[in-house]
């Protein structure tokens, strides 16, 4: 048994989940086995797929070889490490829901965080336990041995690690990563949400440390810098073992054809080289904005960010929002979470978007 399915609930460790009629195989030129239509609708399109029937009247794979083989290299893993899920969002419940008990084993998170982990973690009823956090000035740190101590203590199975932070921007450094994947290898399965991971310098990323921790899990999704939010495609990448009850306990068609589709046109050479090009845009922007904005005498920090939006602190948060609502510019409501009372998150827009936040925030600034 790899020891990382030691981890996974002992009532799923040997499930085989759902069998349906496309993954149970098997190839033919007439398709009876699933109960679809055999007329393609009024509204279809070409979604082709290997050696299977092509049209929406037909389930798609569950686990597209060819987006499998595609995210595989894209991502530098083997395709038995890799499961394509529904977005992130899908994969953090997934891993949720494979290894935590009901009422037993504990979901560790690092405040302020992602609030979809809480969320994962209350639907399975599984106990949520947190390890704030520590700020310094502008930079936010988690403490690795705080987080060890407290998932030994509280009987955690899984730990979050949002890198870069979603709020704070920050990337967790590889040696924080190593630490609590390396102190827990026995107890927990660490996953690091790397959502914003391409507007953050490549040697940051956890996938480098894969190999080494068979605890170590990285979530990625092609919503982001990719472009794709409304076609919801994620990766959970891991341990083999692992990865194959992950899929066993999804959905049994979990990918839509056409977001397939739009995913593997995604992952072509010319597609992913204005992938780039847009990162570097908004990596561009994201510095424009961060200095205009700490510039102005209402706004009291700018947290640096390696992801696609900015933690930003007011004096007086209300007007700031006013302001930004009265020029039609939608940002995110920080104050709820912990140490975040006086903080909104900005998106990096295109550069026009970025002028519209810039123009309204700095008339209420100079008034002051």
């Amino acid at each position: 048994m790899s020891g990382v399915l030691d981890l996974v609930r002992p009532d799923l460790r040997d499930f085989g989940g759902y069998v349906s009629a496309r993954r149970e195989g098997g190839r033919g030129r007439v398709w009876l086995n699933a109960n679809e239509s055999p007329w393609r609708s009024d509204v279809d399109m070409d979604v082709g797929r290997d050696a299977a029937p092509v049209g929406l009247n037909r389930y798609p794979e569950p686990q597209p070889p060819a987006l499998i083989e595609r995210l595989a290299a894209f991502y530098g893993v083997g395709r038995e490490r890799l499961a394509a899920t529904r977005g992130s969002d899908e994969g953090i419940d997934l891993l949720v829901r494979a290894l935590c008990r009901a009422g037993e084993d504990a979901v560790l998170v690092a405040p302020p965080t992602f609030g979809m982990y809480a969320v994962a973690a209350r639907v399975q009823n599984a106990p949520l336990r947190t390890v704030p956090l520590v700020r310094e000035g502008l930079h936010w740190r988690v403490d690795a041995e705080a987080v060890v101590a407290a998932a030994r203590h509280e009987g955690a199975r899984l730990v979050f690690l949002c890198s870069p932070g979603n709020p704070t921007g920050e990337t967790v450094p590889l040696a924080t990563v190593a630490r609590i994947a390396g102190a827990l290898g026995g107890q927990a399965v660490v996953a690091v949400d790397e959502a914003y991971g391409e507007y953050a310098p490549p040697e940051r990323s956890a996938l480098a440390l894969l190999d080494a921790h068979p605890n170590l899990v990285v979530l990625r999704t092609l919503s982001k810098a990719h472009a794709l939010a409304g076609a919801r495609v994620g990766v959970v990448l891991g341990d083999p073992a692992l990865v194959r009850v992950l899929r066993n306990i999804s959905a049994p068609y979990p990918l839509p054809a056409p977001s397939v589709a739009l995913a593997l046109q995604a992952l072509d050479t010319l597609p992913l080289a204005s992938t780039r090009s847009r990162v570097a845009q908004v990596v561009h922007e994201r510095a424009r904005l961060a200095a205009a904005l700490a510039a102005m005498p209402e706004v009291v920090a700018v947290h640096p960010s390696d992801a696609n939006f900015l933690l930003v602190r007011f004096a007086d948060a209300d007007a700031a929002l006013a302001a930004l609502a009265r020029a039609g510019v939608v940002v995110r409501d920080m104050r709820h979470l912990p140490d975040l009372g006086d903080a909104l998150r900005i998106s990096i827009g295109a550069p026009a978007e970025n002028d519209a936040v810039i123009a309204a925030l700095a008339p209420a600034a100079g008034a002051a």
